[in-house]
């Protein structure tokens, strides 16, 4: 039988945690999901680093045992509307291996927690239209398009590249 899968808060200075992290963003990256090309080497080599001197951004690591399959980036912003803390999650990955497993929830619902400690007053998350699995998930668990009047219809996620990733 496999070993239960466990969910916590990384610590970048942690050297399993840096190499699960940078790891599993990379599988992430290299999906179809996650756009089809591997994280550059500049990405791997500086990711934690860069996490960790930034004290508005944390991470949730999932693990099979010792093996990391899961991960969550979260980067703590602010709602202007409520003056307070929001938390976008901006990556969530878990190995194809073990999708299926309830584990991307089991990584939100700490997420959730980690955000509600820090005094958020919501969390977003960006999701591609085809990524039905995940879209169903957000649905199930609270996540909803935004919008402010339903008369002028509900947000759309954009971007404009400042410079070349």
């Amino acid at each position: 039988m496999a070993a239960a899968v466990s969910v916590r808060r990384a610590d970048y200075a942690n050297p399993h945690d840096a190499a699960s992290l940078v790891m599993l963003l990379d599988a992430y990256a290299s999906d179809p999901a996650g756009g089809g090309d591997g994280l550059s080497d500049f990405a791997k080599s500086h990711l934690v680093r860069e996490l960790a001197a930034r004290p508005q951004a944390y991470s949730v690591l999932a693990f099979d045992g010792d093996a990391p399959v899961g991960l969550v980036n979260c980067i703590e912003g602010f709602s202007t509307f409520a003056c307070k803390p929001l938390v976008n999650v901006h990556d969530v990955a878990v190995l194809s291996s073990h999708r299926g497993r309830g584990i991307a929830e089991q990584m939100l619902a700490l997420a959730e927690i980690i955000a509600r400690e820090r005094g958020a007053v919501k969390m977003t998350l960006e999701v591609l239209s085809g990524n039905a699995p995940a879209v169903k998930l957000y649905q199930r668990i609270g996540y909803a398009g935004y919008q402010l009047d339903p008369a002028m219809g509900t947000a759309q996620f954009m971007q404009k590249w400042l410079e070349a990733a």
